[in-house]
């Protein structure tokens, strides 16, 4: 079994003796790091979508123009 070992000055955090990793005991701020890296994570997924969205429209609004442009140069074409 792991041997934990109080870190001074930090009541939240032991270091394990087998392995030196740290860990924290305080679940509060543990959940509080989970919940903000959902939101980076949803903030990333939101920005990604809207940048396809962009990319779509910018791509409709090239073939709109692409049609007027042909529609406009038969019109002078058969007049």
């Amino acid at each position: 079994m792991s041997e934990f070992i109080k870190i001074e000055g930090h009541s939240d955090l032991l270091r394990d003796a087998n392995s030196k990793a740290i860990i924290n005991t305080n679940m509060a701020a543990y959940e509080a790091a989970v919940k903000r890296s959902k939101a980076v994570k949803h903030q990333k997924d939101d920005l990604r979508d809207a940048v396809r969205d962009i990319n779509i429209l910018k791509n409709q609004i090239k073939e709109i123009r692409s049609l007027l442009i042909k529609m406009v140069e038969n019109k002078n074409g058969k007049s």
